[in-house]
């Protein structure tokens, strides 16, 4: 019997990471907005795709690639108060943050990233897990 199988599977998934590659998108305030990409992984999204959006702006304000460390900085327009959207895509993968500008050029919130919930982690898990024990009982049953 190959008992090892559903072990080692059941280690990979414990991890808490996928293979496939998801995207986060962080930002911090210096004097202008700077934005950190990674892929779920962690590594950078490396020459990424970056399309700024202005509040209640349809074309892009800016358009730019990251850095080989996943970086872009941007100063938003002062005289543009409001949500600013950045999306950034590399190879099909990518996602989109919402940055609150006030009046000043003052970030409301100084680190957001996007992500799974613990509630979407956990249905996640269980299914895994449920995939694993019905995998494992299939190829264990007696003929």
């Amino acid at each position: 019997m190959r008992w090892w199988i559903p072990v080692v599977c059941l280690v990979a998934f414990q991890t808490g990471r996928a293979i496939a590659h998801g995207a986060v998108i962080q930002y911090k305030t210096t004097q202008a907005l700077e934005i950190q990409a990674n892929y779920d992984t962690g590594a950078p999204m490396k020459q990424a795709s970056v399309t700024v959006y202005a509040p209640n702006k349809e074309d892009p304000w800016l358009k730019g690639q990251t850095d080989d460390k996943g970086r872009f900085t941007f100063a938003p327009d002062a005289s543009l108060p409001g949500n600013w959207e950045v999306k950034v895509r590399s190879a099909g993968h990518g996602d989109i943050v919402t940055i609150p500008v006030g009046a000043t050029n003052v970030v409301a919130s100084t680190n957001r990233s996007s992500g799974y919930t613990p509630l979407q982690k956990g249905v996640m898990t269980a299914s895994v897990v449920w995939g694993l024990i019905g995998t494992a009982l299939f190829f264990w049953r007696r003929k």
